[in-house]
């Protein structure tokens, strides 16, 4: 691989499992990829030696083995003297595309010589000329269990011609560090994109060559539920209250009362322990008389007003991140309020997110923060903060975007029939969502999704792409249930069933189009 492909533009792991998985949000399946990927390795292998070469194929029992015994199948049906080795039982497999390329394998076992290495003792001598290595893939880390250090190293022992599946096994795919063991290869055939660390790690990978397995580039652009799933935290039996991050509304006014407690409630169903709402007192306890799960602060006024600051410092300080500006009114002391607020949270060094009219008083001092920030805003606050209108043209438009985030160090997700996202280096498209979602409060369950991954720690981008796919599919499942006629409070509702299986939205999907 020349030098200047070697700096072109790498993948982390944890980006390449969420593409694969919106991959097949859009209609491109993992067993689809296993077979390009494995059909690839074959090729490769085919092009540097002759048939009826003896070829030893390691695998695995997860996704990267899938692509071993897909490479098995080609390479007998080019006529190469094949063997597999399975790290562990068969009956253990259970990534699903793997196991159905495993089966295709049991026809072939008169030509293809398969043993099943559950134990180091059951690893026989073999004197191949090629040997492939596709027994741990991207996602693997830390030190290497037998049998699978016993099989890495009768593969380094071997004098065969040693070709690694993606990444060496024993080698950390985004640091390129390797704890003990780790397959030295020859040759390492990466799919779509170099992974990151492997350009650490040429001492194990040998020659580097990165293959396409049909994933086009614009995929990359496009939010789906894989994004989702790198932001979700899991949830360990052994949790205590606040792991999961408590989230500082600041909004509301004597007109909108429940803008803020939207917010407050979407953030509760996405998964934060705590919402604390800090809201003009009259609207607080509107709130706490209606919402038993908020918690609220009762601010003296009948609207946030500077006063107001040094009672905030406390919640800002017990907070994981901070959500301002939901239903706060334009009134001119608020506004001088939001900059002393937004002060705040940066000396804290408190995540913050900036939605509807908070983003408008931001607009007055707009400047670049030292704190994690997301902007929100339509088409209309958008013109107000960067002082022009977004672009009709959707390339212009993501253009656009880039250059405000950039220039403001922020994650700007612009609100429209496709949501725009961009953190200044990169972009994303969301699609998910109806026209239906014009109704009020809408926007304001986004902000309670966001603001709760980002409460979680969540990347702000990440954080952005995903919280704009979840709020839009939710209100897809509205539509489904009732039409143009839903309410924000019913996205709400939905939320749950985006965040514990991302993929649903593509089931329903299938299920109209069988029906259809």
């Amino acid at each position: 691989m020349s030098k200047s492909e070697l700096t072109e533009f790498s993948i982390t792991s944890r980006e390449m499992r969420a593409l694969e998985q919106n991959a097949e949000y859009l209609g491109v399946s993992r067993l689809q990829l296993m077979e390009n990927a494995g059909h690839t390795v074959a090729l490769e292998v085919a092009s540097r030696f002759k048939p009826e070469s003896s070829v030893a194929v390691f695998c695995g029992l997860g996704g990267n083995g899938g692509d071993g015994f897909v490479a098995a199948r080609h390479l007998c049906a080019m006529g190469y003297n094949v063997m597999v080795f399975l790290a562990g039982k068969a009956k253990d497999i259970a990534d699903k595309a793997a196991l159905q390329n495993w089966i295709a394998l049991q026809a072939l076992r008169d030509s293809i010589a398969i043993q099943e290495v559950y134990d180091s003792s059951l690893i026989t001598k073999t004197d191949a000329q090629v040997a492939i290595d596709a027994l741990l893939g991207i996602g693997a880390k830390g030190l290497l269990k037998p049998p699978i250090l016993q099989l890495v190293k009768r593969i380094n022992m071997m004098k065969a011609f040693r070709v690694a599946i993606d990444v060496p096994t024993g080698v950390n795919a985004d640091t390129g560090e390797v704890e003990g063991e780790a397959v030295k290869a020859d040759v390492t055939i990466t799919f779509h994109r170099l992974k990151h660390g492997l350009k650490k790690a040429r001492e194990f990978t040998g020659e580097l060559v990165v293959k396409d397995i049909g994933l086009p580039r614009s995929f990359e652009r496009i939010a789906g539920p894989g994004d989702v799933s790198i932001v979700v935290k899991t949830r360990q039996p052994h949790a205590h209250k606040g792991d999961f991050g408590k989230l500082l509304v600041i909004g509301g006014s004597e007109t909108f009362t429940g803008a803020p407690q939207l917010v407050a409630l979407a953030a509760l169903r996405t998964g934060v322990d705590l919402a604390y709402v800090a809201a003009p007192e009259k609207t607080a306890q509107t709130i706490a008389s209606t919402s038993p799960d908020l918690i609220t602060l009762k601010l003296k006024g009948s609207h946030l007003n500077p006063d107001n600051v040094a009672e905030l410092k406390e919640y800002v300080e017990k907070s994981t991140a901070v959500a301002v500006g939901s239903g706060l009114g334009l009134h001119r002391e608020t506004w001088k309020a939001v900059k002393l607020v937004v002060d705040v949270v940066e000396k804290a060094g408190k995540p913050l997110l900036l939605d509807a009219d908070g983003l408008k008083a931001f607009a007055e001092f707009k400047k670049p923060l030292k704190v994690p920030l997301v902007l929100t805003p339509h088409s209309g606050e958008y013109a107000i903060l960067a002082g022009v209108k977004p672009p009709e043209d959707l390339q212009k438009r993501i253009s656009e975007v880039q250059k405000t985030a950039s220039k403001l160090k922020a994650t700007v997700l612009l609100k429209g029939a496709v949501d725009v996202i961009s953190n200044g280096s990169r972009s994303k498209l969301n699609f998910t969502g109806n026209a239906g979602m014009t109704v009020g409060g809408t926007g304001d369950v986004l902000s309670g999704v966001v603001g709760a991954f980002l409460a979680q720690d969540a990347d702000p981008f990440e954080a952005s792409v995903a919280g704009a796919f979840v709020n839009g599919a939710a209100g897809d499942f509205v539509f489904e249930e009732k039409g143009y006629h839903m309410v924000a409070t019913d996205l709400i509702d939905w939320l749950p069933r985006v965040l514990d299986d991302p993929m649903s939205r593509l089931k329903v999907r299938k299920a109209g189009a069988a029906t259809g």
